[in-house]
C-alpha cells in the first residue's frame, strides 16, 4: 500500500476542484476589533479589516469579559481540572448552566467544549436511548447535527429546507408509536434564511414529536435577551431542546443544550462527548458567563449589528454586486466559482486589507460559492463603504458582472 500517494491524491484532488481551503495567519488588535494584523505570506504584520468573524457582536473583545477571564485567571489558575465527574466541575461551570437555562426559560443546561460537541453528543444520545427513534432532519443542517444523527445509528428522515409540506409527509408515513425527533437551526449561517419555528411545533404537537433546535447563529443577536429567534418570536417554551454556542455572539468558547431537567440529565449520564470530554477552563467560562449576563441587559450590540447589516446590503443592491437573500445578519455575495471565489478572496486580501474566506462545497452546493460576510457593531460606515468600492474593483478585475 502506497499511503504517501494516498494523501498526496487526496490533497491534489481539492487543489483541482479549487476547495483546498487555506488559512491565514492574523491576531486580532484587542480593543480595536474588527481590525486586525495578518502575517500570511509576509514576515511583516500588515493591518487588515475582518469581515468573516463568526464574533458576531465583538464580546471577544467586551472590557467585562477580559476583565472576567483575567480575574477567573488569578483566581483559579488555567484549567479544569479534568472532566466534569473527576475534577473539572467548578461553580463558574454551575453559575454559567444556571444563566443559559434562565436565558432560554428553561429548567436546565448543560456546557460542552464546543457547539459541534453539543450536537453531535445530544443528537446522538437522543437517538440512542429513545425507542424507536426516527429523526426528522432539515436538508441544510450543520455537520455536527448530521454527525450526531449518523453516530446515533438511528433511523432518520432528510426533508426539504424549511419546506413543512414534505415534513409533514415524512412525519404522516412514520410509525404512530416510533419516538421522533425533529431537528433544525433557527438561522441557516451560509444563506441567512430563518425556520418556521412555530410551524414546525405545531407539526411536532400534532405527530408527537420532540423539537431539537439549533440556535449557534441567533443566541446573543434575537429576542429582547439575546435569547435567539425563538424568543424573538416567542415560541421558546414550545420547542423540547435549545442548543447554542458560546463561540459566536457571546465571543468565547464553548456549546450547551438547555431542556427540562430529566433531558439534561439523560444527555449528562449518557452522551461519551460530555463525560469523557475535560470540560472547559473556568477562565473560559467566566468570560462567556460575564458575556451571556451583559447581553440579557444590552440591546446597543444587536442595534449596531443589524444596523449595519442593513447599510451594508443596502450599498452592495446599489453597486450592482450579486447580494443573495438573506434576512439576518448574514450577507452573502455569490460568486458562483470556487476558483473565482478564492482567487477573489485572496485579492481583497492582499490589495484592500479585506479578510473574508471563500465559502465552498461542501460547506455550500457546487455552484453556489461565495463570499459571506457579517457586519457587526464595530464596523463603521467608512468600513462598509471602502469595502464595496473594493468588491466592486475587484468584480471588475476578474471580469464578473454587476447588476444594471
Amino acid at each position: 500500500m502506497d499511503y504517501s500517494a494516498s494523501f498526496d491524491s487526496a490533497i491534489a484532488s481539492l487543489h483541482a476542484e479549487g476547495r483546498y481551503r487555506v488559512f491565514i495567519d492574523i491576531l486580532r488588535n484587542k480593543g480595536a476589533f474588527p481590525r486586525a494584523r495578518c502575517y500570511h505570506e509576509t514576515d511583516k504584520p500588515r493591518p487588515i479589516t475582518v469581515w468573516c468573524s463568526n464574533d458576531y457582536l465583538g464580546m471577544g473583545q467586551h472590557p467585562t469579559v477580559i476583565a472576567a477571564m483575567e480575574a477567573a485567571l488569578h483566581d483559579v489558575g488555567a484549567g479544569s481540572g479534568g472532566t466534569r465527574n473527576i475534577g473539572g466541575n467548578t461553580h463558574y461551570h454551575l453559575a454559567l448552566e444556571a444563566e443559559l437555562a434562565d436565558l432560554h426559560g428553561k429548567e436546565a443546561a448543560l456546557l460542552f467544549t464546543s457547539g459541534f460537541v453539543s450536537n453531535e453528543a445530544t443528537l446522538c444520545t437522543l437517538g440512542t436511548v429513545l425507542p424507536d427513534c426516527i429523526i426528522f432532519s432539515d436538508a441544510l443542517n450543520h455537520a455536527s447535527m448530521i454527525a450526531g444523527i449518523r453516530n446515533s445509528g438511528c433511523s432518520k428522515r432528510v426533508f426539504r429546507h424549511n419546506d413543512l409540506d414534505h415534513l409533514e409527509e415524512l412525519l404522516a408515513a412514520a410509525p404512530a408509536g416510533a419516538a421522533k425527533v425533529i431537528a433544525f437551526e433557527s438561522v441557516y449561517s451560509m444563506d441567512g434564511d430563518v425556520a418556521p419555528i412555530a410551524a414546525i411545533c405545531d407539526l411536532a404537537d400534532k405527530y408527537g414529536a420532540l423539537t431539537y433546535l439549533d440556535e449557534v447563529h441567533a443566541v446573543g443577536m434575537y429576542g429582547p435577551r439575546g435569547g435567539g429567534v425563538s424568543e424573538r418570536d416567542g415560541v421558546a417554551d414550545r420547542v423540547t431542546i435549545i442548543e447554542g454556542t458560546l463561540a459566536k455572539a457571546f465571543g468565547v468558547m464553548g456549546g450547551y443544550i438547555t431542556a427540562e431537567r430529566r433531558i439534561v440529565d439523560v444527555i449528562r449520564s449518557y452522551a461519551p462527548g460530555f463525560i469523557f470530554s475535560t470540560s472547559l477552563s473556568p477562565v473560559l467560562v467566566a468570560g462567556a458567563l460575564a458575556s451571556v449576563r451583559h447581553l440579557k441587559a444590552s440591546q446597543a450590540e444587536r442595534d449596531g449589528q443589524q444596523r449595519h447589516a442593513a447599510l451594508l446590503k443596502q450599498a452592495l443592491v446599489a453597486a450592482g454586486l450579486p447580494l443573495m437573500p438573506s434576512t439576518t445578519h448574514i450577507v452573502p455575495v455569490l460568486v458562483g466559482d470556487p476558483v473565482k471565489a478564492k482567487a477573489i478572496s485572496d485579492r481583497l486580501l492582499s490589495d484592500f486589507g479585506v479578510y473574508v474566506q471563500p465559502i465552498n462545497y461542501p460547506t455550500v452546493p457546487k455552484g453556489t460559492e461565495r463570499l459571506r460576510f457579517t457586519p457587526g457593531p464595530l464596523h463603521d460606515e467608512a468600513m462598509i463603504a471602502d469595502l464595496v468600492a473594493a468588491l466592486v474593483e475587484v468584480w471588475a478585475l476578474f471580469e464578473l458582472k454587476l447588476a444594471a
